[in-house]
């Protein structure tokens, strides 16, 4: 008789489980596919005509047709905890319908071009909200578990957004976003320099600043150069630690920029002490990563051979490199092969097995950060083609981004070897990618200016 109870609190117990787990399945599988809001808003565009639904377009014209509606399937409303509600841009349909730093900052580019304000403004005050005091920004700010995104994308369901935003400040490895900070101050100074907008400049001016604080407090080292730790970059999948090149790069940006708006907002005294360190930083970097014998700046002193197309193309596009040093990189570039057959590979040869994190070796994507392309690096590529003066190469570059893209009707994650979206037995390119859609619309953009000067 002593056993009662206990038997009726487990059956009890396991009742309620069971009905759990029975309504969790049951509203998993109530949502709806996730083809279904894709397929109805890939060819949202402000025209509703035959033209714009890709009769008798141009490849390149309807690749922008077809990033333009992507970005846009990307931009929806999501509430806070308090009720309050903003306007935000998604990384991914499948997997990522959630703000990330890094997607975001280099997606405002593309933001700004198509004149999405709300979004790209709502978004920054969505991170700088959730905005440690000592500096630190999110990683990402989401609704759902790594588990419940994973078995929504496995029954092809649309990840729920009932649920209210909230910061995660980690990565999945555990560590610290150093380009994700970087990136976010350095979106925030690009939409002031595009909408002048001085109230948002006041107000957020020592938010920005702390964030570059923060940087420093973690990362910045003896020598003037920031030093991470393994994942902690774009290419999380490499144990890329020391001084990067691409991190560098990206924090030497943000300086830059913040020392003209500090000019421009009345902060004089930022304005001097940022530019100095931002001419220091510079001196310093070409010092530690250029190989005048190899022709391009060096990944890390741990990489010394490889040429990682991250931090290369970016300082052609931001003018950190010289004319000399963008045309050298180039070159390189094109004799290694790196925009074939899908404009770009991250790098021009393996970091080397011990060097790939287990889950994307396990995975069969190895090669994820290394021989695989990227849109976003190819955007950037042919900026740099373009503003190094190389507009025919230019043009030819977006000209073949802009195939791939109207071959498959959407923007993908990542290409293979062989030219097509990646796909192993456990892993599937995420489609569409804002980040890389919204940085087609910029390099298309950037390359019809200068083509127009």
């Amino acid at each position: 008789m002593r056993q009662r109870p206990f038997s009726l609190f487990l059956a009890f117990l396991l009742g309620f489980v069971v009905s759990q787990l029975f309504t969790y399945w049951r509203r998993l599988l109530q949502q709806p596919g996730l083809a279904a809001r894709l397929h109805t808003t890939l060819w949202e565009s402000d025209t509703d005509n035959e033209a714009s639904r890709g009769a008798g377009v141009p490849p390149t014209n309807l690749a922008r047709l077809i990033a333009e509606a992507n970005v846009r399937a990307g931009i929806e409303e999501r509430h806070l905890p308090d009720g309050t509600r903003k306007t935000i841009l998604w990384a991914g349909w499948r997997n990522f319908r959630e703000p990330w730093a890094r997607d975001f900052g280099f997606a405002s580019f593309g933001l700004v071009e198509m004149g999405e304000q709300r979004a790209l403004k709502e978004t920054l005050e969505l991170y700088l909200h959730y905005q440690r005091a000592d500096g630190r920004f999110p990683v990402k700010i989401h609704s759902t578990s790594v588990a419940d995104r994973y078995l929504h994308s496995l029954f092809a369901r649309q990840q729920p957004t009932h649920a209210p935003l909230r910061p995660k400040y980690q990565t999945a490895h555990h560590t610290i976003s150093l380009d994700g900070n970087c990136l976010l101050v350095i979106a925030a100074l690009n939409y002031l320099r595009r909408y002048q907008d001085e109230v948002f400049a006041h107000r957020h001016w020592a938010a920005l600043k702390q964030a570059l604080h923060w940087v420093e407090s973690q990362a910045l080292q003896a020598d003037g150069l920031l030093h991470q730790g393994a994942y902690t970059d774009w290419a999380d999948s490499v144990i890329r630690k020391g001084a990067v090149y691409y991190t560098n790069v990206l924090y030497w940006k943000a300086l830059r920029e913040f020392a003209l708006d500090a000019a421009r907002y009345g902060y004089g005294d930022d304005a001097i002490a940022f530019a100095v360190r931002a001419e220091a930083l510079c001196t310093v970097i070409n010092r530690h990563f250029w190989d005048e014998t190899q022709g391009f700046f060096i990944t890390s002193h741990q990489f010394r051979q490889i040429l990682s197309s991250d931090g290369n193309l970016l300082a052609i596009a931001w003018q950190l490199a010289t004319p000399e040093q963008a045309n050298a990189i180039l070159d390189n570039m094109a004799a290694f092969g790196m925009a074939d057959p899908v404009p770009t590979k991250c790098t021009n040869k393996d970091y080397g097995r011990e060097h790939i994190a287990l889950e994307n070796r396990l995975g069969g994507i190895a090669h994820y950060h290394t021989s695989a392309a990227w849109l976003w690096l190819g955007s950037w590529h042919v900026i740099a083609a373009a503003r190094t003066g190389r507009l025919a190469e230019a043009s030819q570059l977006l000209d073949r981004i802009g195939q791939v893209i109207a071959r498959d009707g959407v923007v993908h994650e990542v290409y293979g070897e062989d030219g097509r979206y990646l796909k192993t037995r456990w892993y599937e390119s995420e489609a569409p990618l804002t980040w890389s859609a919204a940085m087609f619309v910029y390099a298309d953009a950037i390359l019809t200016k200068e083509e127009n000067n």
